[in-house]
């Protein structure tokens, strides 16, 4: 990964995606060595992690790692989750946070010489080329390495540099636990 170590970076992490990707690659993420790995090769302004979050629900496995990324330097974005009923009868749950992300990511441009995106939702495409014609440099990492894929061919073909998550597990995954839960 190419990162400038004078350069001003922020991380924008779409959650549920990150964790959909570490799954698909049978590990976990350890966030500490991350935040860490990413402030030893530039200066890290900000680490945002987008979540939604299930409310009314006794207990909720996200809120332990939501409280771990909150103290230990992470910019949590939550939203409550919207639970309706599909064409099916079946009840799901709804929360997505791309208009945040967009929001954040266009805001923070004018202030930062990189953003690296965790994520590999197409729909980010747009917002790529809206953040590099401010003059920032985009990096994706998401992962070709999953069946399927994460990473949509249009958002990878939009970065200036795309990254698979599988070579970074040696920098800050480790084996997927038991539990399957991403851990702090």
């Amino acid at each position: 990964m190419i990162l400038n170590p004078a350069g001003r970076t922020a991380l924008f992490i779409d959650g549920a995606n990150l964790y959909s990707t570490a799954k698909g690659l049978s590990a976990d993420l350890d966030f500490k060595k991350m935040i860490d790995w990413f402030r030893e090769r530039a200066v890290l302004v900000r680490a945002y992690y987008y979540t939604a979050i299930v409310e009314g629900e006794e207990f909720s496995p996200i809120k332990p790692l939501v409280d771990w990324l909150d103290y230990n330097g992470f910019t949590l974005v939550t939203k409550a989750a919207k639970r309706f009923t599909d064409l099916q009868g079946h009840s799901r749950i709804k929360g997505n946070m791309d208009v945040e992300i967009a929001v954040d990511m266009l805001e923070l441009a004018a202030h930062v010489d990189q953003v690296v995106l965790f994520s590999g939702d197409g729909d980010f495409r747009r917002l790529v080329q809206a953040v590099q014609a401010k003059g920032v440099r985009v990096t994706v990492i998401s992962s070709l390495k999953t069946q399927p894929p994460m990473i949509a061919d249009d958002l990878r073909r939009a970065a200036d540099e795309f990254v698979d998550l599988n070579d970074l597990l040696a920098e800050f995954g480790r084996p997927r636990a038991a539990s399957g839960a991403v851990t702090a």
